[in-house]
């Protein structure tokens, strides 16, 4: 049995607006082990981009996690500091956005923009 890498467990994120709250992510539990590929698939404004942006600890106010617990390789992310986040992200945890013309470079193969992200976090010498 492959090792579990990823264990979002009950997993909240509300936003709190003038309006009233917007649970944008209200309990979505899966589990994503070494190897794994998930496709996560959503009607627009179902949270897909949410949970990501949550995975990175990059949910902007007025939003927060508000419940649950993200174990990413035996690491709770939501208990981790601004300072600790920024430590694994973009070496142990990344994400590629959205938008992929704000991304990538559709010049460069998909395999050169990882290699470079990389080589940028961990000074890598080309």
């Amino acid at each position: 049995m492959l090792k579990c890498l990823l264990n979002i467990n009950e997993l909240k994120v509300y936003y709190f607006t003038r309006r009233g709250v917007v649970r944008a992510v209200d309990g979505v539990s899966l589990n994503i082990s070494r190897g794994e590929v998930l496709g996560l698939v959503g009607e627009s404004g179902s949270g897909k981009s949410t949970l990501g942006i949550s995975l990175l600890g990059l949910v902007p106010p007025p939003g927060r996690v508000v419940g649950g617990s993200i174990i990413f390789d035996g690491i709770e992310l939501t208990k981790l500091s601004a300072d600790e986040f920024a430590k694994i992200r973009g070496r142990r945890i990344s994400m590629i956005f959205q938008d992929p013309m704000t991304s990538l470079n559709p010049l460069m193969k998909i395999g050169d923009h990882l290699m470079e992200t990389i080589m940028v976090h961990e000074n890598v010498p080309k």
